[in-house]
């Protein structure tokens, strides 16, 4: 199931990411530099099960390895420390991050060629969207 995610995805537009990242805790000055930043993700699964998804752009490259269903410590763009595990639900890869008694939510959907991101703080969404690259 995680294998029409696999590949190379380029950002072409990110709704409300500046009001996600002030409620997950996020300062000015990164939020500014978050919200110009239209980074590629690059999603792999190698034969052991272990999916990486790369965040790559011009300011910063972060990427993490993980297991579906296995929790696992996560150091996020924004320097936040989390305990983070993915699943696959209902064709959706969702990333859970816990950090201080707080939880954020990442749902990544392919449809229509396109992987849409919702970033899920509380009742603040964020949508961003790729497309396919390679």
């Amino acid at each position: 199931m995680v294998e029409k995610f696999v590949g190379t995805w380029k950002m072409i537009s990110s709704d409300n990411f500046d009001d996600y990242m002030k409620a997950i805790g996020v300062g000015f000055a990164t939020r500014q530099v978050g919200n110009r930043t239209k980074p590629n993700l690059i999603v792999t699964v190698d034969d052991q099960g272990i999916v990486c998804l790369k965040s790559q752009s011009a300011f910063k490259t972060t990427e993490i390895r993980f297991k579906l269903n296995e929790p696992f410590d996560e150091t996020t763009a924004d320097d936040r420390k989390t305990r983070t595990v993915v699943t696959l639900e209902n064709g959706k890869l969702v990333q859970k991050q816990s950090w201080d008694g707080k939880e954020t939510n990442i749902e990544r959907e392919v449809t229509d060629g396109k992987m849409v991101a919702k970033c899920i703080m509380g009742d603040v969404i964020a949508v961003r969207t790729y497309v396919r690259e390679a």
